[in-house]
């Protein structure tokens, strides 16, 4: 399981802005998203570029779902990182949103990105992700996803938790997911009656649960998981629209999980993902203008 903090603050940060003086003014196809659907963050960009129909806009180089560099990073991404900070000591790791006319680096921060997609790029499309107004209510779902489910669960399965400790890190996960569940009650979505980013970010949190945390949980443990029955009827639903489903590399996000850590998968299985999953979507149209299978290759793909 992986050890970096959900928070952590990445090494770049600059914004997409309104104008010229901004310095990163939003100018269709000056920049380019980097990302490997294997990892969450990458996932929830690329699931919200599809959503906006960014394609054309701004195009996306998809990368191999396990690292290659010795370092942890992606060879690939090394010049970037380099351009943009001389001597760059840390891995190049994605999601990166680059800029191609400097050859430089604009953010490696998610939740930047996102809104800058839905605010500078997506204002055109009719998809308020990130309406205004809402930032406050997206945060607090972000912390909910970051806090009370991905670290929750990181603790309740950590190698050697038992007794009080696991107790605790299970029930804090378990209070996440019913806030969650609850939120549902008498909307389709979380912030109401239209899908926006902290629709997206819980998908992602969703998948993530089922796909790599529940292979360190025993079966009791994702049977009371389970127990949340509008939540993964909602990820279902999600998971059948074309913009999520053309992202959801399974093979990839089990390559990855795989290559860094072992785990005795619990016998219970959440989601039935793989009818969602391109590869079985296959003629359906769903992934138009996406290279699905870059996340488990060996090249970087290039797409829009």
């Amino acid at each position: 399981m992986s050890a970096t903090h959900p928070n952590a603050v990445p090494p770049f940060r600059s914004r997409i802005g309104r104008d010229a003086r901004s310095g990163f003014p939003a100018v269709p196809h000056r920049y380019r998203l980097h990302l490997t659907p294997s990892c969450p963050s990458s996932l929830r960009i690329a699931v919200t570029h599809g959503l906006l129909g960014l394609q054309d806009v701004l195009p996306v180089t998809l990368l191999p779902a396990v690292p290659d560099a010795p370092d942890g990073g992606y060879v690939a991404l090394r010049p970037l990182f380099e351009a943009s900070a001389h001597l760059y000591p840390g891995p190049a790791l994605a999601p990166v949103l680059s800029d191609d006319w400097t050859g430089r680096i604009v953010s490696t921060h998610a939740p930047d990105i996102v809104q800058d997609l839905a605010r500078r790029f997506g204002a055109t499309t009719g998809r308020a992700l990130h309406p205004l107004g809402a930032d406050a209510r997206i945060e607090e779902v972000g912390r909910l996803c970051d806090r009370g489910i991905n670290a929750a669960a990181q603790r309740a399965g950590r190698a050697g938790a038992g007794g009080a400790a696991r107790d605790d890190a299970l029930a804090a996960l378990l209070r996440g997911l019913g806030s969650l569940e609850r939120r549902l009650t008498s909307s389709d979505h979380l912030l109401g009656d239209h899908l926006t980013a902290a629709d997206v970010q819980v998908w992602v949190t969703l998948v993530q649960l089922d796909t790599v945390h529940r292979w360190h949980l025993d079966a009791e443990a994702v049977y009371r998981i389970t127990d949340h029955p509008r939540l993964w009827s909602y990820a279902r639903r999600l998971a059948a629209h074309p913009a999520f489903a053309a992202h959801l590399d399974l093979d990839g996000i089990a390559l990855r999980h795989h290559a860094h850590c072992r785990g005795s998968e619990a016998a219970v299985r959440i989601v039935d993902w793989p009818p969602y999953a391109p590869s079985a979507r296959a003629g359906a149209g769903t992934g138009a203008g996406i290279d699905t299978g870059a996340g488990t290759g060996a090249a970087v793909k290039t797409t829009g």
